[in-house]
């Protein structure tokens, strides 16, 4: 998003409402080894340039007919302003990074994200966006409404998983250590180590 600082004036950036107050904020993300010492806020440095104009709370309706675009929030997950972008003409959407592809997503906590509520978050989505045939993805090939329902229930079992695990007494390192992807989700990524212990530690901050 700091890119947005070198769109000229007349471009119109919309986002979440909980986005916005992220972005004027530019905190650190979880799970991701940040420079040290931090690069300044760029929207601050360049005097509000690329900071969003207009901000929606649930759904916004952009343009008609052919160009219609709708935007949705289902609730937090990646952050706690994910936005679908939805274009009926084309039955597409765009999920960005709450479904960034068959792997264990990036649970930003410090700006909203939640290991205990992105299930949830998911499942809500996959059962609203109707007459949509694809799906793209923030990091990773298109995919479907059927997809989409699969990777819900995946970070639900995720959730559930590491629930039992905190209710047995075992400790962050001891999750992030021994846990698989379950078998019956062939085709996904074994998690990279910091992504995991981070989700771990994110899910178990939540369950206090």
């Amino acid at each position: 998003m700091s890119g947005n600082v070198e769109f000229p004036a007349s471009v119109e950036i919309i986002v979440q409402e909980n986005t916005k107050a992220n972005m004027q904020e530019m905190r650190a993300v979880t799970g991701i080894a940040q420079a040290n010492p931090p690069p300044p806020n760029i929207f601050k440095a360049n005097n509000g340039k690329g900071l969003p104009t207009k901000t929606f709370k649930d759904k916004m309706t952009i343009g008609k007919g052919p160009d219609e675009v709708n935007l949705f929030y289902y609730g937090r997950g990646h952050t706690n302003g994910d936005a679908w972008v939805v274009f009926p003409a084309l039955r597409l959407a765009h999920a960005g990074d709450i479904f960034s592809g068959k792997n264990l997503p990036l649970l930003d906590a410090n700006n909203g994200g939640s290991g205990v509520a992105i299930g949830d978050t998911l499942a809500k989505a996959a059962k609203s966006l109707k007459n949509i045939d694809t799906i793209i993805t923030g990091h990773s090939t298109t995919m479907t409404v059927n997809d989409l329902k699969e990777y819900a229930q995946f970070n639900r079992d995720f959730l559930a998983d590491v629930t039992a695990a905190k209710k047995a007494g075992k400790s962050v390192d001891e999750v992030a250590n021994t846990w698989k992807v379950p078998a019956k989700y062939t085709g996904y990524a074994a998690p990279a180590a910091v992504r995991l212990k981070a989700n771990v530690q994110v899910v178990y901050d939540e369950l206090k």
